[in-house]
């Protein structure tokens, strides 16, 4: 929202400053505001969620109104809430403008000092105190994203101690009526940096001032699956002890830069609880890596054990050298797979877990350490995708980036394997039965290679197709990067029936499907085709979009494409049909009334493919989209519409969706459905023809807020579940946000009305 300024009675080269505080309570937000504005030399207003309401706890749209308010009043503005998450700073930025710079200052102190100050407070303006505040503030900081400079900010302070603190106060009570700061990031502390120094400190001790060997072991701390991001110091005496300075030796090196290279690492499956043969896992290792690596380009693999004295390794190791596998692209790691980074400086974005058919945490060993330390994102996450695995089978699942293996070490996804079991202690005991065991374990090794094929393949035309982009600042550079390390492809599980597995499937995997969904296209007809709707790829777990990167479509994917294209197969399906569009419902809608206008252009399969020779036929899908918005309204003035399209849509073809804002659906389940059309994934189609207007694309905005906290449209209050959400909204008559107000973006009745703040 951008505030009009034309009015101000003012020296036109002046700019007020929105400031944007960052941070967990007892951070020192008011104290802050309240420091600088006893000695500022310019007119500033507080803005505090926890008083806005003559004195009591009120909203963000009542904040946003009187932000507004303060600025064309002449007034610079501080927003005194805690804005630890981007979606919550996203309106207060949109507050900047051509007179208006928006500022952020993150007070990003040591949570035992915040939970230190907010427990032993008193009278805080919003309650939060005494024993229950700690609890709330490690709530709060593990959901914490950092701000930067693509978000819209003109000027990031960050403050890691009180004395930063301090000289930010100086600096914004110091300026003048007319005075401005420079741009940029000022204050950020790198924590890379530090282990960086930590593992090459280490490495001057065993002679490799640069490099470590990567064709033998790299000694890592054992189990530790804590959340604090190492210091320097804790970093250089991570437990090193055992590890002589001869398993580290010269040859090639891994790049220092995580990012460079996208790297998978595994265990050895079934060797360990499942007791299979090391010599012959061994061999199938280095026949399926020496097979993934002659296809495919520029990763690493890594083979990781416990053991220091792992019989696994040595044997891979040999075995690899003796097939001339080349050692910067393979190699061996002793160590914690849930702690490479942190350990020893080696950053895997893909880790595999030798899963259990129930895809639960629990037992022993890699499946316990990696789900304890992806912490619950994890368990959530795979029961999204599959609720149990066959043998040979892998799942892969993008971890949420709230997850502490995804922050500590930066690993994007987890790819459940199940491998053959060979231990009578065991269900499903193969027994001697190698010929049937090595062929599983084969299977199990090409499915998991194959979900780390379809994750680099995407990052690696993210990256080429982006690339063009990079030259215009390090800014977007980093985004970029970091867009192409989380953008994701699901694979297609393979459910393979047979032997004793498939009866242990049958007794305890009820209702689980036998066959895989693509085998089962071909006893489909065009009738069955059109039973698919824009969540069929969540509910099936097949593959799924990601913002920016080019896309094979899944079969199922293709189901829009083939209407748009022969709607003449579909005319008893579809309500409206014309040379440009055609419409139809969706099959499983997520309100009262919820329609798709699919565009009919071939090759424009989704939002980010839209370009300004399209905003033609946009204009036509929103017009069409109005015109029976207002044809529902004509029956029932209650309603209220949106109109807009998902940052990454499921199914392929252009497709906007028209959807009545009571979201009273049995259909709508879970977290990803409401967040899909109630979060900044949902682009508005009146905003998106601008964009598209102005700069030729529109604004894609990241799937991962499709996992951020359940809140309310209208009043944005948090709550824990689908049910007590839908049990609130159903009462809720608090005011729309006014971003949702502005600009055409709710469409009612002619003589209806939407409460206003």
């Amino acid at each position: 929202m951008e505030v009009d300024c034309q009015n101000k009675s003012r020296d036109e080269n002046r700019k007020d400053i929105v400031v944007i505080l960052v941070g967990a309570p007892g951070s020192g937000k008011s104290t802050f505001c309240e420091d600088v504005m006893r000695t500022a030399h310019r007119p500033w207003v507080r803005i505090c969620q926890d008083t806005i309401a003559n004195g009591k706890a009120g909203t963000k749209s009542q904040c946003l109104k009187s932000a507004a308010d303060a600025l064309r009043n002449g007034k610079s503005v501080f927003i005194d809430r805690c804005n630890l998450e981007r979606e919550q700073r996203s309106d207060f930025v949109k507050l900047g403008g051509p007179q208006v710079d928006v500022h952020a200052v993150v007070l990003d102190l040591p949570a035992k000092l915040c939970i230190s100050r907010s427990v032993k407070r008193s009278g805080h303006e919003g309650n939060l105190q005494g024993g229950k505040a700690a609890a709330v503030v490690n709530r709060m900081l593990q959901k914490k994203e950092l701000p930067k400079l693509g978000e819209g900010f003109s000027r990031i302070t960050f403050c890691q101690n009180e004395g930063d603190v301090q000289n930010v106060v100086n600096t914004y009570s110091a300026l003048g009526p007319s005075d401005t700061l420079p741009s940029g990031c000022f204050g950020q502390k790198n924590p890379d940096a530090k282990i960086q120094l930590g593992i090459m400190k280490f490495l001057k001790k065993v002679d490799a001032p640069d490099t470590v060997g990567p064709d033998v072991q790299t000694c890592v701390s054992k189990q530790d699956t804590s959340e604090k991001l190492p210091s320097q110091k804790e970093t250089e005496n991570v437990k090193l002890s055992s590890c002589k300075a001869s398993e580290v030796t010269e040859g090639g090196d891994f790049p220092r830069k995580a990012s460079d290279v996208p790297t998978l690492a595994f265990p050895s499956i079934s060797t360990s609880d499942f007791q299979f043969n090391h010599e012959k896992a061994s061999d199938i290792i280095v026949e399926k890596v020496k097979g993934f690596l002659d296809e495919v380009g520029n990763v690493r693999l890594v083979l990781v054990d416990l053991s220091h004295g792992s019989k696994i390794l040595s044997l891979v190791r040999n075995k690899a050298a003796q097939k001339n596998i080349d050692s910067n692209k393979f190699f061996t790691v002793v160590g914690d797979i849930t702690r490479l980074y942190t350990g020893a400086g080696l950053r895997c974005n893909v880790i595999a877990n030798a899963a259990n058919w129930r895809l639960k945490p629990g037992g022993g060993g890699v499946n316990a350490a990696i789900f304890s330390a992806a912490g619950p994102d994890l368990e959530i996450a795979t029961k999204d995708r599959a609720g149990s695995i066959s043998p040979g089978s892998a799942v892969v699942v993008p971890l949420p980036s709230t997850s502490p293996l995804y922050k500590r070490e930066g690993v994007t996804h987890v790819i459940h394997v199940l491998g053959p079991n060979m231990n009578p202690q065991r269900p499903n005991c193969l027994g001697n039965d190698y010929i049937k065991g090595c062929k599983i374990l084969s299977e199990a090794y090409s499915s998991l290679f194959e979900g780390f094929a379809s994750i680099v393949r995407n990052q690696t035309k993210t990256v080429v197709s982006d690339k063009k982009f990079r030259s215009t600042s390090s800014e977007l550079h980093e985004n970029l990067l970091e867009r192409s390390l989380t953008d994701h492809y699901n694979i297609d599980q393979k459910v393979k029936r047979g032997g004793n597995y498939g009866s242990e499937s049958n007794k305890k995997c009820k209702g689980l499907r036998e066959e895989p969904l693509v085998h089962m296209m071909s006893e489909l007809d065009e009738k069955a085709i059109l039973s698919v709707s824009t969540d069929t790829m969540e509910k099936e777990g097949l593959e799924h979009d990601k913002v920016g990167g080019n896309k094979v479509w899944g079969t199922w994917a293709q189901a829009l494409y083939h209407i748009a294209m022969h709607p003449e197969k579909h005319k008893n399906d579809l309500i409206e049909i014309s040379d440009d569009v055609v419409v139809l419902n969706d099959l499983y809608p997520k309100a009262q009334k919820h329609l798709l206008v699919l565009a009919r252009l071939d090759g424009l399969d989704r939002l980010a493919d839209v370009q300004k020779e399209h905003l033609s036929l946009l204009r036509t899908m929103h017009s069409v989209g109005i015109k029976w918005a207002k044809k529902f309204l004509s029956d029932d003035a209650s309603l209220i519409f949106r109109l807009g399209y998902h940052s990454a849509p499921s199914m392929r073809q252009l497709h906007l969706h028209v959807i009545s804002q009571d979201f009273n659906s049995i259909h709508l389940k879970n977290k990803k459905h409401w967040n899909s059309f109630n979060t900044a994934f949902f682009r508005d189609s009146v905003d998106v023809i601008e964009e598209i207007d102005e700069h030729g694309k529109a604004t894609l905005n990241d799937e991962r807020m499709l996992s951020m906290e359940l809140r309310c449209h209208r009043c944005r209050s948090a709550h824990p579940n689908i049910p007590r959400l839908k049990s609130h909204i159903s009462n809720c008559q608090a005011n729309f946000p006014i971003t949702l107000l502005q600009n055409d973006r709710l469409v009612i009745a002619p003589n209806g009305a939407v409460n206003e703040a």
